[in-house]
């Protein structure tokens, strides 16, 4: 029998939902689970959620006027209090496109981090060097490019070369957001760059072409190519079977075996831009035992790899 959340889970959980939004929510964005699940295995200590967003409270931290999209507001509170029931101790807050250039809310995510949080932001040529050097100090470790049409303009070659050389000193990653064959189209850039790079969502790709599909294999030589990881996350998303996602486990589990040393996984909480109801993140957990099988492989990809990674 699934073991459900304690009263008292629950309640914190539900702590932080507001009674009445400021803002809207789009379609496509809908609240979390109500009841994750308590995932049945336990997480090796200090395990990472290696990709999850803070949104709003949008009273507090508006979201930007020119977003592509309106999210339900999960605050900090919210993120920490689902991270606890899954035995998650660390992670890395991403900031979001409803958020624009305004990082405020992952500021203030980070300031309450303790130390046990790290950032990924958005920034652009614009973006002021103290604006840079503030975000650093807070824990930010990486730069986000969305290639997604609904998020935004995808920069171009020109400003991802600018972007790339305002953060060289601080030996930030860059993160790379595609879909579909979004990862062929672009390996040449994700080749070119010196520093490190990560891979969202396994390239979110097209899972319809198979395991030894175009794009599949050139994650695996991205992998291969010492400088590339990728984050073995978003398997609903993936997924074109829903619950529990065979289709997206397997090649998440192939990534996996393929390169252990390159691979890490976060929850995608609280899930904005999907089809139908948000998963059950404490599922999610639980699939880790196909994904990442054995507490060794489990211990590289959820503490070792992100400690090297993100520098905890």
């Amino acid at each position: 029998m699934t073991e459900r959340p304690t009263a008292s889970t629950q309640r914190a959980l539900a702590a932080t939902e507001l009674s009445a939004p400021v803002f809207t929510p789009s379609p496509g964005n809908p609240p979390p689970h109500p009841a994750p699940r308590k995932p049945s295995i336990v997480l090796p200590p200090d395990s990472c959620d290696a990709h999850c967003h803070v949104f709003g409270p949008g009273d507090v931290f508006p979201y930007a006027p020119d977003r592509a999209f309106t999210p339900v507001d999960v605050p900090k509170e919210k993120v920490a209090a689902l991270h606890e029931h899954l035995g998650l101790t660390r992670a890395v807050v991403v900031q979001s496109a409803c958020n624009g250039s305004d990082h405020t809310v992952l500021l203030d995510t980070l300031a309450a981090g303790g130390g046990r949080l790290r950032g990924v932001a958005l920034i652009g040529e614009t973006t002021a060097a103290a604006e840079i050097e503030r975000l650093h100090q807070a824990g930010v470790r990486g730069f986000r490019l969305n290639f997604l049409p609904h998020l935004r303009r995808p920069p171009t070659t020109d400003e991802i070369a600018r972007v790339a050389g305002r953060v060289a000193d601080f030996g930030w990653h860059a993160e790379i957001h595609v879909q579909g064959s979004g990862v062929v189209e672009h390996r040449a850039l994700i080749e070119s760059f010196s520093a490190p790079v990560v891979i969202d969502h396994m390239g979110r790709v097209d899972i319809s072409e198979g395991l030894d599909g175009h794009a599949v294999r050139t994650l695996r030589a991205l992998l291969d190519s010492g400088n590339v990881w990728v984050k073995v996350s978003g398997i609903d998303r993936v997924s074109m079977q829903g619950p529990p996602y065979a289709d997206a486990v397997a090649l998440a589990a192939l990534l996996v075996r393929h390169c252990p040393e390159r691979v890490l996984w976060g929850t995608d909480f609280p899930h904005p831009n999907i089809a139908g109801d948000a998963p059950d993140d404490g599922l999610l957990v639980d699939l880790l035992a196909e994904i990442a099988p054995g507490r060794d492989l489990l211990t590289r990809l959820l503490v070792d790899n992100p400690a090297e990674f993100f520098g905890f």
